[in-house]
């Protein structure tokens, strides 16, 4: 089955979240279980954390990038619809000293 096949049908979507869902707790379940005695850092011995930090760093990528692209990427609807500065409402250029009939 194709995979646009799978995604457009809302069943088999709610069913893949599902099963995302159940692995990733069980991912994060079993992060308990794990021995640490070698553990580098201080975090790196507090269970969960890294999922939380992959979460929070996936989260505040999708903020900053939201953001960046209002404030400087984004124009207005109706942009390209305005004229530019020197054109004249047909789309011409306006010249000084030329004639326009």
């Amino acid at each position: 089955m194709r995979l646009e096949r799978v995604l457009e049908n809302p069943e088999q979507v709610k069913k893949l979240r599902r099963i995302f869902y159940v692995t990733l707790a069980l991912l994060v379940g079993i992060d308990f279980f794990i021995h640490r005695e070698h553990a580098i850092f201080f975090w790196d011995s507090i269970p969960g954390f890294s999922a939380l930090f992959g979460f929070i760093s996936c989260v505040l990528i999708i903020i900053v990038s939201k953001v960046i692209g209002h404030a400087g990427l984004m124009k207005r609807e109706d942009y390209y619809d305005l004229p530019a500065e020197g054109e004249v409402e047909d789309g011409t250029a306006h010249v000084r000293g030329a004639r326009h009939d």
